[in-house]
């Protein structure tokens, strides 16, 4: 739904214009007519928002990253006309926009393995880009809606879509969703990498929608919103991009998680704080356990301990504790793990331990933001 929406928002300005011939958007593509024109306007001035957005992760090592796998995935020549955003939302999605702009979300860099699996997300993005479907989906539901249908509101900041366009739209979105996963499996395997990463994707996906129900005491639903589905659902893409990879031989293919880890893992402190907001315990239990699978280090048992302690229960926080401890046994340990042990010290009314570790924590970090508050709480307001 959020992707739909943003396409169609990027293109509602679009009036009257006839269809350009077929062709695939590639390393120096241009738009073709007034439709594609005036899409790549609206895109181009998102863009230009999105550069100086706070939620714009600029880190050089990161994006150095992201890049080179993007780079590998597609090739050389067809990188040169993207730019890559990695922003700081918390949700499994990324983009390529028509002008060749992506957007790649944290809380994608959070759920996928290794870099075989981000390099399969990038290659269906890519697809999308390449076979211009934001401007195809633009054009069949104009055809079959018309153009009154669309009403802008406030330029890109908004838009009003009925109903009936949306569910009109579905299947047609649907098959583009296919494409991209077909293209996607394709691309990796040409850059050498494991093609069965790629279904594994949805599969970490579906675990992660079963533990979150079943935290929730309900029954998991096994597609990606309802009526608003315009992707397919994940259990039937799994099963597809399944046969496709064992069809495919690659010889001395990779995944590459190590690297992905040594990539990644300095932010998943981050990333998972973000993760702990969306209140989906189940769902936030099973990321850990993920990232955990090599090992539970002390930023990750720190992590698990906020998890815990912001679910908050009386056995959660007497949990939490002991995921504290476990990380303030190493010297590797963020100062923060005191905190948290001492906050959930403090709420299980043990007083003065609470107060030491805390006192512990402004030891370590003493420059810390919350450093009036935490000394309160330490007893030591001075």
């Amino acid at each position: 739904m959020r992707r739909l929406l943003g396409r169609l928002l990027a293109t509602s300005l679009l009036i009257g214009a006839a269809p350009a011939p077929a062709q695939e958007s590639g390393p120096g593509y241009k738009p073709q007519d007034k439709d594609e024109r005036g899409l790549w306007m609206q895109v181009d001035e998102q863009e230009r928002q999105i550069k100086t957005s706070s939620f714009v992760i600029r880190d050089p090592a990161l994006n150095a990253y992201v890049n080179g796998v993007f780079c590998r995935t597609v090739g050389e020549a067809a990188c040169k006309d993207a730019r890559i955003y990695i922003v700081r939302v918390p949700y499994f999605n990324a983009s390529m926009a028509p002008n060749g702009m992506i957007q790649v979300w944290s809380g994608l860099l959070l759920r996928v393995r290794n870099e075989a699996q981000l390099a399969a997300v990038l290659g269906h993005e890519y697809t999308h880009y390449q076979n211009r479907h934001a401007l195809k989906l633009f054009r069949d539901i104009k055809q079959n809606t018309g153009a009154a249908s669309f009403l802008m509101v406030g330029g890109i900041g908004g838009a009003l879509v009925g109903l009936a366009i949306l569910t009109q739209s579905f299947e047609y979105s649907r098959d583009n969703e296919r494409e991209a996963d077909a293209g996607g499996v394709a691309l990796i395997a040409k850059a050498g990498y494991d093609p069965a990463a790629a279904p594994m994707i949805w599969e970490q996906v579906r675990q992660e929608q079963e533990a979150t129900a079943a935290a929730r005491n309900v029954k998991p639903r096994y597609q990606n919103g309802g009526l608003f589905a315009t992707h397919p659902n994940n259990l039937e893409r799994m099963r597809d991009m399944r046969a496709q990879a064992t069809a495919i031989t690659v010889p001395n293919a990779v995944t590459n998680e190590e690297a992905y880890r040594k990539a990644l893992s300095p932010w998943w402190p981050q990333f998972f704080d973000d993760q702990i907001k969306l209140n989906d315990f189940g769902g936030g239990e099973f990321l850990l356990g993920q990232l955990a699978s090599a090992g539970w280090t002390p930023a990750l048992l720190f992590a698990r301990g906020e998890l815990y302690r912001a679910r908050g229960q009386p056995e959660d926080l007497v949990k939490a504790a002991g995921f504290y401890r476990q990380a303030v046994d190493s010297e590797k340990a963020p100062p923060e793990a005191w905190r948290g042990l001492g906050l959930a010290l403090l709420r299980q009314g043990k007083r003065d331990e609470g107060q030491s570790a805390i006192k512990t924590y402004l030891q370590k970090k003493p420059d810390a933001t919350d450093k009036a508050m935490m000394a309160m709480l330490a007893g030591d307001p001075s």
